[in-house]
């Protein structure tokens, strides 16, 4: 019994390079995903009686494999967490992210059979479906990849986030006290001034609210080009994160190379 389990917790694991169920497992699952999300986005047309029903029964399907899923990865979670106990490592996947993100996906499917009252009113939770293509980040080590870039530069993100936000507050009240004489009705306040600053620091500049005296235009001159350079600084640490992902990852595939594979035939080593 326990060869089986650790077989299936293999399987449903990201893929292994050598491993073809896990392959197949994961792009069945990701195929499912796909579907799904084609699902939510058809049900919002007025479609004929037989594709509806064509539909709901993809949906069963669909919720089936997903909610086996989930369970079998709650059964396997102390292979995930061998630090601890078999129910202490459940208890942890359980409140994991993305095993939260699978209870949430199948809900919708399950709360009006289990409670039988009209709550047509649940039907908005169908849309949660859509949370389905987050389990893409099990599934691709690109989404993967993102997650852990933007888990190490965190600290970094948000220090320069917090810098850019503090600008805007600073612009927009700036902003209101210089402009509100001239136009009380469109700067009627800071937070008009801070949808300004946005449009601004962004570069979007959707035309809406805009500046009409002069020393209003010399300061949102000022200030737009202030935005150019701090709106990059969040792209610029995302962006060195990558590249430094990239060559951990060379580095871990290279020493991989030379401890499993023959330097000199580049046969795989027993």
């Amino acid at each position: 019994m326990h060869k089986i389990k650790h077989r299936i917790f293999e399987i449903i694991q990201v893929s292994d390079e050598n491993d073809l169920a896990s392959k197949v497992f994961d792009l069945f699952i990701i195929a499912l995903i796909i579907l799904n999300v084609i699902l939510v986005i058809a049900d919002t047309f007025t479609l004929p009686e037989n594709i509806k029903s064509a539909m709901q029964y993809v949906d069963i399907f669909t919720v089936v494999i997903f909610t086996a899923e989930y369970l079998l990865r709650i059964w396997t979670a102390d292979l995930l967490y061998p630090q601890y106990s078999k129910s202490k490592a459940r208890i942890k996947y359980i409140f994991s992210f993305m095993a939260l993100i699978d209870l949430f996906a199948v809900l919708p499917f399950y709360v009006p059979l289990l409670i039988p009252i009209d709550l047509r009113v649940l039907r908005i939770l169908r849309v949660v479906r859509l949370l389905r293509i987050f389990k893409f980040n099990r599934y691709t080590s690109a989404l993967a990849s993102v997650a852990e870039v933007l888990k190490k530069r965190s600290s970094q993100l948000i220090s320069s986030m917090l810098i850019v936000l503090l600008l805007m507050i600073i612009s927009s009240v700036i902003m209101y006290s210089v402009e509100n004489p001239a136009q009380p009705e469109v700067f009627t306040n800071a937070f008009s001034g801070l949808w300004w600053a946005v449009a601004t620091f962004t570069t979007v500049g959707y035309g809406d609210i805009y500046p009409v005296t002069a020393v209003g235009k010399i300061l949102s001159a000022i200030i737009a080009m202030l935005g150019i350079g701090l709106i990059a600084v969040p792209t610029g640490i995302i962006s060195a994160g990558f590249m430094s992902e990239i060559e951990h990852g060379t580095e871990d595939e290279e020493t991989y190379n030379q401890k499993h594979y023959c330097p000199y035939c580049g046969r795989r080593l027993d």
